[in-house]
């Protein structure tokens, strides 16, 4: 079983040079892949600000995508269409998600959908967590080109509302659970690739993923300061690139690279 988790960011980018940074990870409970236990990794450091906001460029090698953070948050939703896994023989991940926590602190409430490569077959399903519990696959179909929606709710008194819906094939599931320990420090849209205790693992060659509507307490997620996020390699080739916010609240991230 693999799990969404956490793992340091690459680097900063800033026009004064590189500083290090941490940030979120992630991965999926898959039905027909190994039993893989997860080990959390130590975070290392803090995500920077600079004047007092978040910067505007990081680099993860596990996340691509957006996400606020430098105050507290009650709600993330965006919409998404689900991109075609382009397979080969390898086995490889990839999962788009929406949100909370996880850039900076330890755990991560998220709900979101997958496609993975296995024996050159593409595998669709959507999912939730509540980290550190495992994940919850749903059974509902799932195709390329289906529209989601999803968003994560803080209501207090550590309850959260998870929804995910799939527009298309007209399924929905609204998920209710209590996490204390959350911090709600980070609001995040998020393609990723996953990862398990023997680190993180080939990115699914998923063409490109079309996000829109990329809400923040309900404002968009330029007017929340969002931190744009590429994902890098350990060597710093990027394994995909990011587009800017459109609107303030649309964007895409286009695969390049599996590893």
């Amino acid at each position: 079983m693999l799990r969404r988790w956490c793992i340091p960011l690459a680097g900063l980018a800033l026009a004064g040079g590189a500083l290090a940074a941490s940030a979120p990870a992630a991965a999926s409970s898959h039905p027909a892949g190994p039993t893989i236990h997860l080990i959390r990794p130590a975070m290392h450091g803090t995500a920077p600000m600079v004047a007092g906001r978040p910067t505007h460029a990081v680099e993860s090698q596990n996340w691509s995508g957006y996400a606020a953070h430098g105050k507290t948050y009650k709600k993330i939703s965006a919409n998404w269409v689900e991109p075609t896994g382009h397979c080969t023989s390898s086995r490889t991940f990839s999962s788009f998600w929406v949100g909370l926590d996880g850039f900076g602190s330890r755990t991560v409430e998220q709900t979101g959908s997958e496609v993975d490569c296995s024996g050159g077959h593409a595998q669709y399903f959507g999912w939730y967590e509540m980290f550190p519990a495992f994940p919850v696959n749903f059974s509902n179909p799932v195709r390329p080109g289906d529209h989601f929606t999803g968003s994560v709710t803080f209501t207090g008194g550590g309850h959260y509302t998870l929804v995910l819906k799939d527009t298309t094939q007209g399924w929905s599931h609204t998920i209710k659970k209590t996490l204390t320990s959350a911090k709600n420090s980070s609001a995040e849209v998020i393609a990723e690739a996953p990862s398990s205790s023997s680190g993180i693992l080939p990115l699914t060659n998923f063409g490109t993923v079309q996000f829109s509507n990329a809400l923040v307490d309900g404002a968009s997620m330029s007017s929340a300061h969002g931190v744009k996020i590429t994902m890098v390699n350990g060597s710093g080739r990027a394994k995909d690139s990011v587009s800017a916010l459109s609107g303030g609240e649309n964007f895409s991230v286009k695969w390049l690279h599996s590893t």
